[in-house]
């Protein structure tokens, strides 16, 4: 069954804000996992724009019935006339480690790649309201700063490398003329989980519910819990609040690429030198990450980085002035305002006698 034609506006009326315009003639991919949520966005986005959806669903290969619910979502999107994809991780997940982050690294490389072979403008997943509060209470209790607070992102441009597209490499976003552009989506995120559940029924569409959504050992499981018995948290103003840090952090960053390149100094080859005086904190914060990450690219640098590594014990020694401080592989020492970054020297071995 349709969903009902409000319902159907409401969601094409969403994706026309993350558009910019109208998608008339875009090809759009959705992730269908087969739960409530995703197959509610399978029966919207079909309904809304006909003709023009894809869809796939990754195999993770950790449950014992995952062949089975995506061989269901197939029977579902064959009935809907809606080309589909299984998109099996074949790459075994590791001894130690997150292993929900592992499972999300291997399903946005095979997704991307999957997107790219399809030729789609955009990736649509169904995170919605109820997710994104739940993201952001739980950053918020580890302490989390503005990047972190901006929990999931509305829209995120990306940019698959062409490396990526052929021998599966770790997806990452790339400035390449060759890279492919995409738009990662996120419709639902104005919309509550028991409505997609309804949804759902409405449109007799079959949906399985993943057990580890309930199961306590998982953070994400113990805040949904918290936030479903806390009547009196709203999840759509969190998520509205999650939104206003979004545009907090894409201003920042906009901000920060500015004076990445008016104060930038002469170095040499693979060194960073940056004037920072008269910087508030968070700016020579994002500058810190950017020159780490500028120097660790022109080495290839190996080891444990991401771009919102925590940098507070660096940034301080800086901000005391004329002492030096090394993280990642990547030295970095001031002079008055003028920090310089340049890959940290090798440590020097020490042979007992």
């Amino acid at each position: 069954m349709t969903p009902e034609p409000a319902l159907i506006a409401r969601f094409r009326d969403d994706c026309a804000r993350l558009f910019g315009a109208a998608p008339r003639e875009q090809r759009i991919a959705l992730a269908v996992s087969g739960g409530p949520d995703s197959m509610a966005m399978l029966a919207l986005a079909t309904a809304a724009f006909p003709g023009q959806v894809v869809a796939a669903t990754v195999d993770h290969g950790l449950r014992a019935d995952s062949a089975a619910e995506a061989a269901m979502v197939a029977r579902c999107c064959a009935g809907l006339g809606v080309p589909h994809a299984t998109l099996p991780i074949t790459v075994p997940p590791g001894t130690t480690g997150n292993l929900h982050s592992w499972a999300r690294q291997q399903r946005y490389r095979l997704l991307y790649r999957w997107c790219v072979a399809e030729s789609a403008d955009c990736l649509a997943t169904a995170h919605h309201a109820d997710d994104q509060a739940e993201t952001f209470l739980m950053r918020a209790a580890r302490g989390s700063g503005v990047a972190g607070l901006a929990a999931v992102r509305a829209r995120r441009e990306i940019a698959v490398p062409r490396d990526d597209q052929h021998d599966g490499k770790a997806v990452d976003v790339g400035t390449s003329v060759e890279d492919a552009p995409l738009l990662l989506l996120r419709p639902l995120l104005g919309w509550r989980r028991g409505a997609l559940r309804g949804v759902a029924v409405a449109a007799g569409l079959p949906f399985v519910d993943d057990p580890s959504n309930t199961a306590e050992r998982f953070d994400r499981a113990r805040f949904r819990r918290w936030v479903e018995d806390a009547d009196w948290i709203d999840p759509l103003n969190i998520a509205r609040a999650a939104s206003y840090v979004a545009e907090a952090e894409a201003d920042l960053a906009t901000i920060s690429a500015w004076f990445w390149s008016d104060r930038a100094r002469p170095a040499a080859p693979g060194e960073v030198r940056i004037d920072m005086v008269g910087l508030p904190r968070e700016i020579r914060r994002r500058l810190v990450r950017i020159a780490i990450e500028s120097v660790r690219t022109a080495h290839a640098l190996g080891g444990p980085w991401t771009a919102a590594a925590n940098v507070e014990s660096l940034l301080d020694a800086l901000n005391a002035g004329g002492r030096s401080a090394t993280q990642a592989g990547v030295m970095a020492s001031a002079a008055g305002d003028i920090w310089h970054f340049r890959e940290a020297p090798a440590r020097r071995s020490h042979s007992s006698a």
